[in-house]
């Protein structure tokens, strides 16, 4: 993170740092799997596979652009030096969420069990996760591209699904991981911390609530939201349907 705060610096642009999320997770795994002398090497690959294909996402996504509007928004109200700010309340702060979601690795890497069934299940809760979080970023990633989409909200493919297929995909990602990571008691404590917090970040912290305020106004989101699900995966009608048996 630090050295993504040297470029975004020099660069005089913060959204890098989206990258350096992705990696930040390659590198513990890695990391910790060298300095345990490699006893459990499937949590690792899991988290080096998931953190190579976010920040290669991003950073094709982020090629050619400005400044992310988000951190634009936010150094905008730095209370004084802004790259200060950036370093505290974005790059640090950012460190120590990657050293605090990825327990499930650092504990996998020591633990004593041997993989069982629980991690053949978190393997296959991993693979539907990242499936459902790749395939989300590339429907959106063509629907962007056509000029004749611009201005119209995606409704399309997963989309049509849930209004966050990604955040939905990382969700199962890291709640997979932290299956494999449960071969002992001790790895159980530590790691349920993991899925917990992302769960959170993805749905009430800077994830979907955050995105959602910003899309608010757009033309025919009202729409799209009132008729598809806002985070579960259902069929395309259902979420409306389900309002409707609340009487909401």
């Amino acid at each position: 993170m630090l050295a993504a705060f040297a470029v975004g610096v020099r660069l005089r642009r913060h959204r890098g740092v989206d990258v350096a999320w992705g990696l930040g997770f390659v590198s513990v795994a890695v990391a910790t799997y060298a300095l345990s002398g490699g006893r459990h090497p499937l949590p690792a690959v899991l988290a080096v596979v998931w953190g190579l294909r976010l920040s290669g996402h991003i950073a094709w996504r982020g090629r050619g652009h400005g400044e992310d509007p988000r951190y634009e928004r936010l150094l905008a109200k730095a209370p004084g030096h802004r790259n200060a700010y950036a370093l505290r309340m974005v790059y640090l702060l950012q460190a120590g969420l990657v050293w605090l979601v990825s327990l499930p690795v650092q504990a996998a890497a020591y633990a004593t069990g041997r993989p069982g069934t629980l991690a053949v299940a978190g393997a296959v809760l991993w693979l539907c996760g990242l499936l459902f979080e790749a395939v989300g970023d590339h429907q959106l990633a063509r629907f962007k591209a056509d000029p004749a989409n611009r201005g119209r909200i995606m409704d399309r493919g997963l989309w049509s699904w849930t209004r966050h297929p990604n955040y939905f995909g990382d969700f199962c990602v890291w709640w997979g991981l932290s299956l494999t990571a449960w071969t002992s008691g001790g790895a159980v404590a530590v790691s349920v911390v993991s899925p917990l917090v992302m769960s959170y970040l993805l749905i009430g912290g800077s994830g979907k609530r955050l995105l959602e305020r910003h899309m608010a106004e757009r033309p025919g989101y009202a729409a799209y939201r009132s008729r598809t699900s806002g985070f579960l995966p259902l069929p395309p009608g259902r979420a409306r349907r389900h309002r409707r048996s609340q009487g909401v």
